[in-house]
């Protein structure tokens, strides 16, 4: 039988670890400006009541697509729900010591995420903006947000939203085609980076303090994985959308996030001192793993089949 360790012992013996992890964190990080990132030129007084067309939009001669709007709103509304993710967060780690002030600063930048690309697509127009607000209001009254049940959990749903998030955002930006847009969503990725950086390194110096608990919270986080935007109207038609553009699907998810987090940077495969039924659920996700990687290769074959047809079609 699994023995739960309590999450302030965890908690405690990674106190040196945190502390470590946040100066190097303060280290790192530039201080920036989301006003100085947003082309406040290209916007104009709004009319009460007028109707958005996507004609509206000024984005430097660029065009996007339903896909990359919605993903423009998905990753905003996202960084919107701010409040309940400082809550989760902050009921877990605590807001004593090095935790609390981890936490602080977290949300502090974050919360630069959502004026920066809100600035943006209001003076340029690029989504429907009423659209944007009634969604907002309903995503934000809700209050759905994923919430991790252990310590341990939390630590492997952060790093992996963490980074899923910073591809996310790198993989939009790429797609507008607008150069403001993409030096938007690439200051924010960029945060994103680092702090997938504290988590994924918070992770595994878990691992080390408690093997056991971190691999059955592994096989829970990996198997039931879910973007936090699972509360925003309409999610499953943006994430389709998104999939199918290639901005973030299950092949992105399989080799740029569990394969490089999970097998590489975690280890799961050589975790040591694990009791049997940590063993039996390390089994489990590496056969998930595997059949994960499967799922993903015949996506990405079926996407380049499509797009070789796509550019013969074309000749």
């Amino acid at each position: 039988m699994h023995l739960v360790r309590p999450d302030q012992a965890v908690l405690d013996d990674l106190d040196t670890t945190v502390e470590r992890l946040l100066e190097r964190h303060l280290s790192t990080t530039k201080e920036w400006f989301p006003h100085e990132h947003v082309p406040y030129g290209r916007g104009r007084d709004p009319i009460p009541g007028e109707e958005w067309s996507a004609d509206d939009a000024d984005l430097a001669g660029a065009e996007i697509d339903d896909a990359v709007r919605s993903s423009l709103l998905v990753n905003l509304l996202t960084e919107d729900n701010l409040p309940y993710y400082f809550r989760t967060v902050e009921s877990k780690f605590g807001s004593e010591k090095a935790w609390g002030e981890w936490v602080r600063r977290w949300t502090a930048e974050e919360g630069r995420h959502s004026m920066a690309i809100y600035g943006y697509l209001m003076v340029t127009r690029a989504i429907d903006p009423h659209h944007l607000e009634r969604c907002r209001m309903a995503q934000v009254s809700g209050g759905i947000t994923p919430n991790p049940p252990t310590v341990q959990n939390g630590f492997v749903y952060l790093s992996l939203q963490e980074l899923a998030t910073r591809i996310a955002h790198r993989s939009t930006g790429q797609m507008i085609g607008d150069p403001a847009g993409y030096d938007v969503m690439m200051r924010v990725a960029s945060d994103e980076n680092l702090h997938q950086l504290f988590y994924r390194d918070l992770a595994k110096a878990a691992i080390e303090v408690d093997p056991s608990g971190m691999v059955m919270a592994m096989e829970e986080e990996v198997t039931k994985f879910a973007m936090p935007g699972v509360g925003i109207p309409g999610f499953a038609e943006h994430a389709k959308r998104i999939a199918n553009a290639g901005i973030y699907d299950l092949a992105i998810h399989h080799e740029q996030i569990l394969v490089p987090m999970v097998l590489r940077t975690w280890e799961l495969e050589s975790i040591e001192g694990l009791d049997a039924e940590a063993e039996q659920a390390r089994e489990r996700i590496v056969k998930y793993l595997e059949k994960s990687g499967r799922v993903a290769k015949r996506l990405s074959d079926r996407k380049a089949k499509a797009k070789a047809d796509a550019e013969l079609a074309s000749v």
